[in-house]
């Protein structure tokens, strides 16, 4: 049993849990919490850190000292990043996608008529300084429910790997294909070339459910505090807007995510 927290494992796990650098040099990331640890796929495991009373929770055939490490509650105390530690925590290898794995999703696209079949229709998000990591790992979550194929996220977006991120994915991380875009822009034409079109949420836009969401789509949703920067919104091919009653300018930015990404599903399930 590890009961220090001078051990070098313990050491690295403290540093990964406070350093995006150090999780992008090592590759890896942390997953902390028993709903999440079953989430992890088998073959991204790096390695486990548990505490006794949890130990025997884990499979049978794992090997401790190779596949896990059993720590002292006062250890676990130190190396985990909630309030009420679940006596498990792992650590993962990160996950890497092309751009094309962003427009790979199957989507059941619905016409106007009502016929329907099954083709691969990318509808993707584009988030530009998100900087919340809740709101992220929200929109991950919503978007895997509602049959987004990808997120590209501008290099400025809070880091996908930070662990309340993790956390509020509940395990879409996992599954959601996303891509860093060094140049965001770029990354838009790139879209565009693959026959997408481009949405921008933006306070001066028309109404987005005037638009037809069934062919291959994209919305962009920008930073909390000032939306999308110009130079992106002037990238899109539509500005949109969700209408609001009473005195509220918008929303915020995983639930305005949310409101259009489930109207483009509505559409294609009509």
């Amino acid at each position: 049993m590890i009961t220090s927290t001078s051990n070098q494992q313990i050491k690295t796990i403290m540093k990964l849990q406070k350093s995006s650098k150090a999780r992008r040099e090592q590759q890896v990331f942390l997953v902390e919490g028993i709903r999440m640890f079953r989430e992890i796929p088998e073959h991204e495991l790096v390695k486990a850190y548990v505490t006794e009373d949890w130990k025997k929770q884990l499979p049978a055939h794992w090997e401790e000292g190779k596949t896990y490490e059993v720590v002292s509650d006062s250890v676990f105390r130190e190396i985990s990043d909630t309030q009420t530690p679940q006596g498990v925590l792992a650590v993962v290898r990160q996950m890497t996608y092309e751009r094309e794995s962003l427009l790979t999703g199957i989507v059941t696209a619905h016409t106007n008529s009502g016929s329907c079949e099954n083709v691969p229709t990318p509808c993707v998000l584009v988030l530009e300084n998100i900087q919340d990591p809740g709101n992220l790992g929200t929109i991950f979550r919503t978007a895997e429910g509602a049959g987004v194929t990808g997120i590209m996220m501008s290099q400025d977006t809070v880091d996908i790997y930070n662990s309340k991120v993790v956390r509020a994915t509940m395990g879409a991380i996992f599954r959601m294909p996303f891509y860093y875009e060094k140049d965001i822009k770029e990354g838009v034409s790139w879209l565009k070339e693959q026959g997408i079109c481009c949405y921008a949420a933006h306070l001066n836009g028309t109404i987005f459910y005037d638009y037809d969401y069934c062919k291959p789509s994209c919305f962009f949703i920008g930073n909390e505090g000032n939306g999308l920067t110009p130079e992106l919104t002037a990238a899109a091919d539509e500005r949109i807007r969700i209408p609001m009653e009473g005195q509220v300018e918008s929303l915020n930015a995983s639930t305005a995510a949310t409101v259009l990404m489930y109207e483009a599903m509505r559409q294609r399930y009509q």
